[in-house]
């Protein structure tokens, strides 16, 4: 089994100290941000095509699920996962770095960043399609976040999803942009037939396939306390909402989550490749937010965790 994991809590490696930060609620607390993230190539496929990248000193999550196969679905992935780290990367150190996209009003900087970086890639990858033969008909979802004190930012494309659990209530704060979820959404399937349904995989939205892209963003408030999930349609399609609830629950460890969910898809048929980031916001008796920089990968090769800069 092909597995890349990256712990945010207990190792510190050779030579990287620990760093503070304060991050300060929508209530004026104090919290701890925790994160585990792991990749697994699941039961049937033969290479994986997922993608992820936790950027700790920016509080930054992506998480891509490539498309395509022999069309280099996972170049589609990386390549989505890059563009955006690195253009929030230089929104930070220059302000004035080109947003692209159409302006969406009452968003805030962060948002709009993240947005203008998801809009990037998508012409990335499509001009990249454009320019080797070999890589036409690849693309990707994408599904990213980024916490600014007590502010949540999501910018996100596809069927990757991002979940809030808080108070022990799972909420999906995106929606699939396929055709199963649009027909949900107009009352010509209920969830149950949408979940046994042949066209799943159909998306009406992806990264890379058209030179535009519709970009659904927006922002929610965090407390202390809340747990947040990004993955891949590998998780949701193989364990089911409870049970990802359940599990997020009984994890006190945000990396042994991450790990204990994709065993759940693999132990469920592990039908696709799957993709887990979890981060915990835990209230910090001290007023000091500790993140512990990432330890050491096993065949971590794209995956993992970006250095912010």
């Amino acid at each position: 089994m092909l597995r890349v994991s990256v712990s945010l809590e207990s190792i510190r490696p050779h030579g990287c100290g620990r760093t503070f930060k304060r991050v300060v609620g929508p209530q004026g607390d104090c919290v701890r941000i925790v994160c585990g993230g792991a990749s697994d190539i699941g039961r049937l496929r033969s290479n994986n095509e997922d993608c992820y990248r936790v950027v700790e000193a920016m509080h930054l999550f992506v998480v891509s699920d490539g498309m395509g196969g022999e069309a280099h679905g996972e170049v589609a992935s990386a390549l989505a996962v890059e563009t955006v780290v690195t253009h929030c990367m230089e929104g930070e150190s220059n302000p004035a770095t080109t947003l692209y996209g159409d302006p969406q009003p009452g968003l805030g900087e962060k948002t709009r960043r993240l947005a203008s970086a998801v809009h990037l890639a998508n012409r990335r990858i499509f001009e990249s399609a454009g320019q080797h033969p070999e890589q036409r008909g690849m693309g990707a979802t994408i599904t990213t976040a980024w916490i600014d004190g007590g502010k949540l930012s999501i910018a996100h494309v596809g069927d990757s999803r991002a979940y809030l659990l808080r108070s022990g209530t799972l909420q999906q704060l995106t929606n699939d942009h396929s055709l199963v979820a649009e027909q949900v959404r107009r009352g010509i399937l209920t969830a149950a037939e949408a979940d046994q349904s042949e066209m799943q995989s159909v998306l009406l939205r992806a990264l890379g396939t058209h030179e535009q892209v519709e970009v659904e963003a927006g922002e929610n408030a965090l407390f202390p306390g809340d747990i947040l999930l990004l993955c891949s349609d590998g998780l949701t399609r193989m364990v089911t909402e409870p049970e990802i609830a359940g599990t997020l629950q009984v994890e006190t460890s945000a990396q042994k989550a991450a790990d204990k969910l994709i065993e759940l898809a693999n132990d469920n048929g592990g039908a696709d490749n799957v993709t887990v980031v979890v981060v915990r916001l835990q209230k910090d008796s001290g007023g000091w937010l500790s993140w512990l920089r990432p330890g050491r990968q096993h065949k971590a090769g794209k995956n993992g965790s970006a250095e912010g800069r």
